[in-house]
């Protein structure tokens, strides 16, 4: 090999009769197609063209393995995949010329190795486009792809490029005679399955390099977690990036104390403080309280000696497992490389080969199997072992997404959504349901994939529940109600406004800042994006939502498709909502007044923006039997807090029809309720905490007496008194 050639350049084919390259797996039809490319008489230099993570540069590697094993057309047997290192041609070249210079070098090394079959080179050079525009001075108009040229497009040079789609366009493209010289390979993102493939393709070199095992489901969890929460990047990349992620976290668990023992640590550090603190009190009941510690001190000793003992055996055992993993994964590279050489025909070769197949490799494994055996049969004190629980822990901590949440079945999710959102979402089952319901079909996959989960108008008066459905629903479906894009639609009144949501295009003010509506859906694809009072937005803001609700997608100011499929779109509004109060009956909503509705809905919104959306949900007024039911779901979040301070609150039937009936405004829905609630009982009971009546272990119960609210407090020694309102039932009139 030329001293130039290994000078600015790898051999991947010695790399991988080495066994340093990683297995490829799949990817079988694009390295067929590169060969076919390889194997033409002109123009024979394929540019694989791909995302960023989809395996670009492990198709060249794969490339490389054929042609070792010798699964390669006779034109490319014997060749060599050099990859070129442009950092370390451009670097150090001082004055103008040197890099022309040492460039021509390798190129003139080309020429002699062409005229010689048997021992072809073919260029590798990773990110292709930094070849254009590489050497160039101020002054001059030669570069690297310039140098290049020329024995390109005569097949003397034979050069394998992968580059992105945007860098492509961005830079080769302009150089039309560059990019004819090259046959593009296009390379797209692989399907799930295979990408599970590739994680258990090279599934024994993450486990020889951590030391640890990784559990075959965790790798279908991985590809399944990342595909879902992961975006902005594509598989196998971020599939692998999860796998090695959750082998290190095991591997540093590995490699400190384990919890058990280090909490026993600590308890002993505990009573070894209490007694030197004991040890200084001269009374009765200390002396009885250091006897105990002593004791309890020696028995902690006893269970941490046995407890280190174990730990060290266990230690020892999982550092074999590691050992012998090595050791097989060195034999079979010792097979390979032997095999490659050709020295098996040899007598002295054939005999070595003989015995690592046949008795140094199956020992190893053997033993392997035996020690695995011996973990899985003992209660383990460490985690050696990557399982789906360890890949949804990495989730968690790269997306905020609770683990629990990741690893509960998606099915148990979906079919208990109803009932989940009625009881978040008080006295409107029916719309509730609907929306539900709306959403388990998508989920199936019985609708069309490309739309988003789900597209609802709510329709009803305010305070009924409309944008707690929203908040239910990314609690539910997303695990967050942070979850949700709220956009107030009364700021979208002038045609222009629409920009504010796509963002600005070329030559306007914020070009490179984003839309508010694509931007977030961008970062945070499962999201739920709420657009409130949608009626008062220009018909121009309805247009752009066209595309979301039909299509999924949308492209904003700086020509990025934004992907909806994974939202829940829910457009709210008032219209119909004073026949819905001049119309109600206790049954519901009768059909003349539902026909109404939907009649002045139509004379609103055009044919083709209803036409789109999944459901038309009537939110009905609140009774005043649903307003009981809101008001006891109201004081049972405020007692979480209570219950933080050890006390406890409750209110009877004689309070909660007190409340209801002197804040019950059908127009204004629950939004009055929540107001009397926070303004006068919360602001009551800290007057009663801070003055000191409610105290810890204190139990607290709101009712009505003589037309004022009075509290009943009972404490913790079990004496009992009642505090009246000072105010009145007709000062409440300020909280409506």
């Amino acid at each position: 090999m030329p001293e130039t050639l290994s000078q600015y350049a790898v051999d991947l084919v010695q790399k991988a009769i080495d066994g340093k390259l990683d297995p490829v797996v799949g990817r079988d039809e694009e390295i067929q197609r590169t060969i076919r490319v390889l194997s033409r008489r002109t123009k024979n230099n394929p540019a694989l063209i791909g995302e960023p993570g989809v395996g670009k540069t492990a198709i060249v590697e794969g490339l490389a393995q054929r042609i070792v094993a010798g699964d390669v057309p006779k034109v490319l047997q014997k060749c060599r995949i050099m990859c070129l290192d442009m950092g370390s041609l451009i670097a150090g070249a001082k004055y103008q010329g040197q890099f022309e210079e040492r460039l021509k070098d390798i190129i003139s090394n080309f020429a002699i190795f062409f005229a010689d079959f048997s021992r072809r080179i073919i260029l590798f050079i990773d990110e292709i486009h930094l070849v254009l525009g590489a050497g160039r001075s101020s002054d001059g108009g030669m570069d690297a792809a310039n140098l290049l040229k020329p024995m390109l497009a005569r097949g003397e040079l034979r050069c394998i490029g992968t580059t992105t789609l945007a860098e492509y366009r961005k830079y080769i493209e302009r150089d039309s005679a560059f990019e004819r010289r090259f046959q593009q390979v296009l390379v797209g993102e692989p399907s799930l399955a295979d990408s599970v493939s590739i994680l258990r393709g090279i599934k024994s070199r993450y486990e020889e390099y951590h030391g640890v095992r990784i559990a075959d489901s965790a790798l279908a969890t991985a590809v399944d977690l990342s595909n879902k929460y992961i975006t902005g990047r594509f598989l196998p990349d971020k599939a692998i990036d999860l796998m090695d992620e959750a082998c290190a976290n095991v591997r540093v668990q590995l490699d400190s104390q384990p919890e058990v023992m280090d909490q026993l640590i600590r308890k002993i550090k505990r009573l070894d403080l209490e007694a030197a603190m004991l040890e200084k009190e001269d009374d009765a009941q200390s002396r009885v309280r250091l006897g105990e510690v002593l004791s309890a001190r020696v028995q902690a000793l006893e269970e941490e000696a046995t407890l280190r003992i174990r730990v060290q055996v266990q230690k020892e055992r999982i550092q074999r497992l590691s050992f012998l993993k090595k050791e097989i994964e060195n034999a079979k590279k010792h097979i390979k490389m032997y095999e490659h050489a050709g020295l098996s025909n040899q007598e002295d070769h054939l005999k070595r080969i003989s015995e690592i197949k046949f008795s140094e490799l199956p020992s190893l494994e053997s033993e392997y199997e035996t020690l695995v055996k011996q973990n899985e049969g003992e209660q383990s004190l460490f985690i050696e072992v990557v399982t789906p629980e360890q890949i949804a822990e990495v989730v968690s901590r790269w997306t905020g997404i609770p683990v629990h949440r990741l690893t509960q079945s998606e099915k148990d999710k979906i079919l208990g959504l109803p009932d989940r959102l009625k009881a978040m979402v008080i006295g409107q089952e029916k719309p509730v349901e609907a929306i539900a319901n709306a959403i388990i079909r998508s989920r199936a996959g019985l609708g069309n994939s490309e739309r988003p989960t789900g597209c609802f108008l709510m329709l009803g008066p305010s305070g009924v529940g409309k944008t707690e459905t929203a908040r239910a629903l990314a609690r539910e479906l997303f695990n967050d109600e942070k979850m949700m894009v709220r956009i107030d639609m009364s700021e979208f009144l002038e045609a222009h406004s629409v920009y504010r949501l796509i963002g600005a295009p070329p030559g306007y003010v914020g070009y490179d800042q984003g839309g508010q509506l694509t931007e977030s859906v961008r970062r945070r694809p499962y999201t739920v994006i709420l657009c409130d009072e949608v009626e008062k937005a220009h018909p121009q803001v309805w247009n752009i939502l066209l595309q979301v609700m039909d299509d999924g997608r949308l492209t904003d100011g700086q020509g990025r498709l934004v992907n909806f499929k994974n939202a829940v779109v829910i457009l709210t509004s008032n219209v119909g909502a004073q026949e819905l109060l001049e119309g109600m009956q206790p049954e519901g909503i009768p059909p003349k007044v539902h026909n109404l509705v939907l009649d002045k809905l139509k004379k609103v919104f055009p044919p083709e923006f209803l036409n789109r959306l999944d459901e038309v949900a009537l939110y009905e007024p609140l009774t005043m039997d649903k307003m009981a039911n809101i008001l006891r779901l109201q004081m049972a979040k405020y007692n979480e807090v209570f219950a933080s301070k050890r006390m406890e609150v409750s209110i009877d039937d004689a309070a909660s029809d007190f409340i209801v009936k002197r804040s019950y405004v059908p127009s204004l829905g629950a939004r009055p309720l929540k107001r009397v609630v926070e303004r006068w009982i919360m602001t009551s009971l800290s007057k009663l905490l801070f003055q000191g009546v409610i105290t810890e272990n204190s139990k607290t119960t709101i009712t009505a007496v003589d037309g004022r609210l009075g509290y009943r407090v009972v404490n913790a020694t079990g004496g009992i008194s009642l505090h009246l309102e000072s105010n009145s039932s007709t000062d409440w009139s300020d909280s409506q």
